[in-house]
């Protein structure tokens, strides 16, 4: 489960910790094609591997994510070789099978992802501060959705996530105006958990993703699905995945290890079982 073979990506396991790493400071970590492919891959593979129990998202150089990487994408696109230009219809086509595919991938692991965010995350790079179950921004970040500033709209699930996150009336800012947000506003929207100075940035997010790591795993992961699907459940249906999130939990290894550390009144040693 590497990415060896993607330029721009880099995963490493350390225990129960998968570190996934975007790698193309240069391009201030601008997705291509082939690193949404393989961010995707990445995480589908992580929530089916057991020795998984929380995944660290974070980036080389001063940036998180400044989108997609789309001058080199348009550089291509505007060829005067119209057997490399795309058809008409191409974006359509081709975002279900990308950026559309990893944003609910990311959604739906039941594999905690955590976020440490400094600098730029802006278009693709908003999307994934979005769709981590917790994300850490450092006090230099800038959250930024500028699709309308550059003449197209939102994509990578943007519009979908940020009302839900910060309400309608801060979406519209963002989205319509193009308002960038600071680290600390961010924190104080709710958009992101915690903004931390720069230097205490990696290992705030290190704490908490190794916190999630050694937790209850299948109450976690359980937990992290009732949250995304009762976005859209009616109560009758939710208080069923309850009662079946709760009979799950109940079986596990851990649950018996939760309830005989709280009689012992000792702290939890949960193996993810």
């Amino acid at each position: 489960m590497t990415a060896a073979a993607v330029p721009g990506l880099v995963s490493e396991q350390d225990g129960p910790l998968l570190r996934v790493r975007l790698d193309r400071p240069d391009k201030r970590n601008a997705f291509s094609d082939a690193m949404v492919a393989g961010l995707t891959q990445i995480i589908e593979a992580a929530g089916n591997d057991e020795t998984v129990r929380a995944v660290l998202l974070t980036a080389a150089g001063e940036h998180f994510c400044s989108g997609f990487d789309i001058v080199s994408r348009n550089s291509t696109a505007n060829s005067e070789d119209h057997d490399h230009r795309p058809r008409a219809g191409s974006i359509q086509r081709r975002l279900p099978a990308q950026a559309h595919r990893l944003v609910p991938v990311l959604l739906e692991t039941q594999v905690p992802v955590v976020a440490a965010v400094r600098g730029w995350a802006a278009g693709i790079g908003l999307a994934l501060t979005l769709t981590a179950d917790v994300a850490v921004v450092s006090d230099t970040a800038r959250l930024w959705a500028p699709y309308t500033a550059r003449g197209f709209t939102p994509d990578s699930g943007v519009s979908w996530l940020l009302p839900r996150r910060v309400g309608e009336v801060r979406a519209r800012r963002m989205l319509l105006l193009g308002e960038r947000v600071d680290g600390a506003t961010a924190a104080d929207w709710g958009l992101v958990d915690r903004c931390v100075p720069d230097a205490a940035l990696d290992e705030e997010a290190e704490r908490v993703a190794r916190t999630l790591a050694e937790g209850a795993t299948v109450a976690v992961g359980l937990t992290k699905w009732l949250l995304h699907a009762g976005r859209a459940a009616p109560l009758d249906a939710h208080l069923r995945d309850e009662a079946f999130a709760m009979e799950l939990s109940s079986r596990s290894e851990d649950f018996r290890e939760g309830i005989a550390a709280f009689a012992q009144k000792r702290p939890a040693a949960f193996t993810g079982r």
